[in-house]
Order: C-alpha cells, then structure tokens, then sequence
C-alpha cells in the first residue's frame, strides 16, 4: 500500500475487494509494475487516484474455480493477494503467470496505435523508442508480426541484443542512430527532447504515436513542423481508452491474445520481484536499468 506520495510502500492487511458489483476476484499470482504506477508513487499522474491506495494496473492469477487468467483493474489493487476485475481474459497454456502479468498494458498500448491510429503495409519501417522495455519490446513483436520492419532505440548498448532476438532489423543506443534513418512510424514512450528530434525522421506521411514521458514532459511542438513536413503526431491512453471505448479495447485484446497464442508474440519478463519489495521493483524501474516487465510475484 502506498499512503502518501513520495512515500514507502508497506504490506497491511486491507478488506477483501468487493465483488458485488459483478466484478470477478482473481488470487493475484503476479502483478506487472507499469511506469503509470511510478508516476502516481512520485505525485506526477495527470489522473492521481485517493491514497491511500494499492497500486497495480494488471495481473495475472486464479479465480475460484482455478482457471487462469489475465486482467485489467479499474486503474489499481493489482498489488495484493486478490483484485477485483471487470473482464478476465484466458492465460494461454504453457505460459506462466508472470508472462500473463507482462502481457496487458504493453501489448495493447503497442497493438492499438499500430492497428488503429497508423497505416502499416509489409515493407513500412517501424523506429521503437525504450525498444527493450516493456511497451518497446511488445511494439517490436507486434510491428513485425504485422509485416513491418523494426528499428529500435535504447539507452545503453547492453539492450540492443535484446531488441534484435525480438525482431528488430537494427537497434541503436539514442545517440548513435543513423542521421540519414528515415521511417513511417515511430512509437514513443519516452517523450522529452526525443519526441521533437524523432519527428525529424519521419519520412512523408509518417506518423509519430506519443505513449509516455518516461523521459521527461513534452516540449511544445510548433504546428508549421509537421505541416512542412507533411507528418503527424498521435497520443495514445490506454487508461481513457478503456473507459469511453471499451468496444475498442475489446476487440483488440482479443487479436493480440490470438497473436500470443499462435507464438507470434510472448511478453518479455525482465524481472520477477517478491511483492514485499515493490520498492525495490520501483527503483529497478526508474533505473532504467531493467529490460522487458518487471513483475511482482508473492
């Protein structure tokens, strides 16, 4: 639980969810940290939840019966012995509960823009910012299961091996990409001074997907760029999404979980962290010393 911003987490014994309102309660096995659940930690959420609260976006687990599942919380309590969820979805056979808790967030905050808000065709060329990370690693997969060529992007060489198992075409630490790179798409979840320097890169009609600030807030963009450049910029949510389009949300868990179970795909999980040192999980996270998900685990 996390009582006040800034603050530790600490365990307590808290009142079981409620189930009454027709949500189903999943014995948590794995919960995945997202950089969403960092911001709120730090104070800087747009959309801060009342502390105290128990944080966690996704998990993956066992309901009563013990089917094993994946889900989504109301925005959190993902980082507890049992949630409340609206919608389970099946884990596939083989995979483990630390892969279902990877699998959400970052594989729909990757699938969505790159069916939904971009126009790929085999042959496009696909730049992934935080490449090794938990959302970059699901848009390399993703892009390329959809017949595009990837390129990615990281903070340290260590990561570019990584980014290459998955897929990727090339990868290069930030400062080293080529200045002569041109793409059709690029997936940003770092923001900062990247997101204006990778607009730079857009080749005709390319379009940049605006996930996350990871790397600090957005600088403003000057309209007459992208009108010079004949190129656009998209924001991609997942939270708001999911509450003003369910529909939407819906259909395209349904195509991403068919791409996990036909082994086009499969979460990356970079760490397994016991649930009583979330704070540790954190600063692994902030580091950005860690690679895929980092998940918590009992």
């Amino acid at each position: 639980m996390l009582r006040e911003v800034g603050g530790p987490f600490e365990l307590a014994d808290v009142p079981d969810p409620d189930a009454s309102d027709g949500r189903r309660i999943v014995r948590v096995h794995a919960a995945g940290i997202n950089f969403a659940d960092v911001l709120i930690r730090r104070g800087h959420y747009p959309e801060m939840p009342e502390l105290p609260v128990v944080l966690g976006l996704e998990v993956a687990g066992e309901l009563e019966d013990g089917a094993r599942v994946v889900a989504l919380t109301r925005g959190a309590g993902g980082y507890a012995e049992l949630a409340a969820v609206d919608q389970v979805l099946p884990l596939p056979e083989g995979a483990s509960f630390a892969e279902g808790a990877a699998f959400p967030t970052a594989f729909l905050t990757a699938y969505i823009p790159l069916t939904r808000q971009v126009h790929l065709h085999p042959g496009s060329a696909v730049l992934v910012h935080a490449a090794a990370g938990g959302v970059g690693s699901a848009a390399i997969q993703v892009a390329r299961a959809l017949g595009a060529e990837v390129i990615g992007a990281v903070g340290s060489a260590e990561k570019i091996e990584l980014c290459l198992e998955l897929g990727a075409s090339a990868a290069y630490v930030y400062d080293d990409i080529p200045d002569d790179l041109r793409v059709d798409v690029v997936i940003d979840p770092v923001g900062g001074p990247l997101l204006e320097r990778a607009l730079g890169r857009l080749r005709p009609l390319g379009v940049l997907v605006a996930i996350g600030v990871a790397g600090g807030p957005w600088e403003a963009i000057n309209p007459a760029l992208l009108v010079g450049r004949n190129v656009g910029v998209q924001g991609f949510y997942l939270g708001r999404l999911l509450r003003h389009a369910p529909e939407v949300v819906a259909q395209a868990t349904g195509e991403v979980l068919e791409l996990w179970r036909s082994g086009a795909v499969k979460p990356v999980v970079g760490a397994e962290i016991p649930l009583a040192e979330a704070g540790r999980a954190h600063e692994l996270v902030e580091s950005r010393r860690s690679v895929g998900k980092v998940v918590l685990v009992p």
